[in-house]
């Protein structure tokens, strides 16, 4: 187990590292910009330091020459370097991450469902959740180069450099703020970041539930107001605020004690330099060179601890983007066939689904003939939603196989599987964009008679002439903007324009009311298109026009047939017919 952990966190950090590496020149460049700025603003110090000792002495101006060009120098250098870092360091850093994302989408898209889930956090994780973490955690990479990285090279190279020169003047000073720089460079980061630690910790998950009960208050404000609720979700989103405030307060005021740390060694440490220096017999000239470099070595390695704490904060996030760079793709086939064309035969040998330890399917068994019209029926947590799944390959077959044109769905490419069976599933997306946009994530080349044939078959034809602009009308993300009803015809025509060799469908008239919905379940069933159907529902009325009907429970086939057959015979089928009819 510690193996593998190891092997998948180096795998991610090789992830993460391959999306910076073909920016690392420009890193390097800011690295060594930041580096020098340092070093000059070092310079500026010990040179300004000489030059007003020594001209206290009132020496011959030719004696001060050097040091005034030096001072000069060293003081356009270092702000021009600093904006050199400044804008190489958020150059890199940016393109880094745009590379980053493009990394991250390709990786989740590469990986296969059960991967996707782990990484989205579990079933208990909604999607604000999961989208605010994933965003966060991208950005982390940003911070780590930033305020991290950069940082603490420039640090090292300065306090090097300002020990280097303090043993120049005297070795005993130079030793002292060697020390000194060690306290301040290594013992007060760790300090910040394991005191810091936890107040971190709080502040990330903190963050995490106030965006999560921001959302809820500002997307679901029409319906709180109708139950009048808005003042208890407002009151939780407060909680989640002050909780955020109490654990930032908590970092706060490490990072304060840590500062104040940092001011006592800087001074303890010049004291001690220029006592050194003075007991070994250096002049007042040096003295002063001695004091002011001190301060400026320790001073530079003091950022040490806030890029410690900021490191303890962002490297939680980085480590979760490292594993899903690192999950395993889906296997490659060595070999793949082509898909057949036209409607395809599907069929499912004793298919096992289990989800946490929980059985979803029980040894399905279970053939559709090609352009067979299936309809798949049964009372809630049956196992229909994830029958679909397993033939479209959105989840694993624990045991068992399904076949796809009478060849395992393990001899295709993957994507060829995701082309070939594809529809409408339960948690459907409405992008943020135009309708004819989303429409067309389907078929990007579809034309407009396309586009109105599907959209005449999801009886969404007439949402589209009510809408301002029509086609071009934007929806906002999750279909914002539009009904229950209207974004479920609305995702029922894309998936209708994609006219797959075998079309799944997870209840396609959710949200209409139930004659609309029998009506269009029907059409469905007498018309579905080129492929081969397969039809979640839980309304039976119109399932005269299927082909068969498929009945399950606790995750099994209990029943198959016609619908006038079903409804004749005592079973699981009749007692939902029946209920049906009660409620109607």
């Amino acid at each position: 187990m510690t193996g593998t952990g190891g092997t998948r966190g180096m795998q991610g950090a090789r992830g993460v590292w391959g999306a910076v590496r073909p920016h690392a020149v420009r890193l390097v460049a800011a690295g060594l910009a930041g580096a020098a700025a340092e070093l000059c603003g070092l310079g500026l110090i010990a040179a300004a330091a000489w030059l007003i000792a020594r001209a206290a002495q009132r020496p011959e101006l030719a004696a001060l020459s050097l040091a005034i060009v030096a001072v000069r120098g060293f003081a356009l250098a270092k702000g021009s370097l600093r904006y050199v870092e400044r804008l190489a360091g958020h150059d890199a850093a940016l393109r880094a991450l745009a590379e980053l994302r493009g990394r991250v989408f390709d990786a989740l898209a590469a990986s296969p469902a059960a991967v996707r889930g782990r990484v989205r956090g579990g079933a208990g994780v909604r999607d604000g959740e999961a989208l605010t973490r994933m965003v966060s955690d991208v950005d982390a990479v940003q911070d780590l180069l930033l305020r991290c990285v950069l940082p603490a090279f420039a640090a090292v190279v300065c306090g090097g450099a300002g020990v280097a020169v303090c043993a120049a003047v005297e070795v005993e000073a130079g030793l002292v703020v060697a020390a000194g720089v060690l306290v301040a460079g290594v013992a007060l980061p760790v300090a910040a970041a394991v005191a810091g630690g936890r107040a971190a910790a709080r502040a990330a998950a903190g963050r995490e539930a106030l965006a999560v009960a921001s959302l809820d208050v500002l997307e679901g404000a029409a319906d709180l107001a109708v139950f009048g609720a808005s003042g208890r979700f407002a009151a939780r989103a407060g909680d989640a605020a002050g909780r955020l405030e109490a654990a930032e307060r908590s970092g706060a005021r490490v990072a304060a004690l840590v500062a104040g740390a940092g001011f006592a060694v800087q001074g303890a440490v010049v004291a001690a330099a220029v006592w050194a220096g003075l007991g070994a017999g250096v002049d007042e000239v040096g003295a002063a060179v001695l004091a002011l470099t001190a301060l400026v070595a320790v001073e530079s390695v003091l950022p040490l601890a806030g890029a410690a704490q900021r490191l303890r904060e962002v490297w939680p996030g980085v480590r979760r983007v490292g594993a899903v760079l690192a999950a395993p793709a889906e296997p490659a086939v060595s070999c793949p066939v082509a898909v057949p064309r036209g409607p395809l035969e599907v069929e499912l040998l004793g298919v096992r689904v289990s989800y946490g330890g929980c059985v979803a399917l029980d040894g399905v068994d279970l053939r559709v003939g090609r352009g067979r019209r299936v309809a798949v029926v049964g009372a809630s947590g049956a196992g229909k939603s994830t029958l679909l799944a397993a033939v479209s390959g959105e989840v694993p077959a624990v045991s068992g196989a399904v076949l796809l044109g009478g060849r395992a769905v393990a001899r295709y490419a993957p994507g060829d599987v995701r082309a070939a069976v594809r529809g409408l599933a339960q948690d459907a997306h409405v992008f943020a964009g135009t309708v004819r946009a989303n429409l067309l994530l389907a078929r990007p080349g579809a034309g407009e008679a396309e586009l109105a044939a599907a959209a005449a078959r999801a009886r969404f034809a007439e949402v589209v002439e009510a809408l301002p602009q029509g086609w071009d009308t934007v929806v906002g993300a999750g279909g914002r903007g539009l009904s229950g009803g209207q974004r479920q015809r609305l995702l029922l025509a894309r998936a209708l324009l994609a006219d797959p060799p075998v079309l799944v469908l997870d209840e396609p008239a959710e949200a209409l009311d139930p004659v609309a919905a029998d009506a269009l379940t029907r059409d469905l069933l007498e018309a579905p298109g080129g492929g081969t159907l397969l039809l979640v529902t839980h309304r039976l009325a119109p399932l005269g026009a299927a082909d068969e009907v498929v009945v399950m429970d606790r995750g099994r086939v209990v029943q198959r047939g016609r619908h006038e057959e079903l409804v004749a015979v005592p079973g699981a089928y009749r007692d939902l017919w029946e209920a049906e009819l009660l409620a109607a």
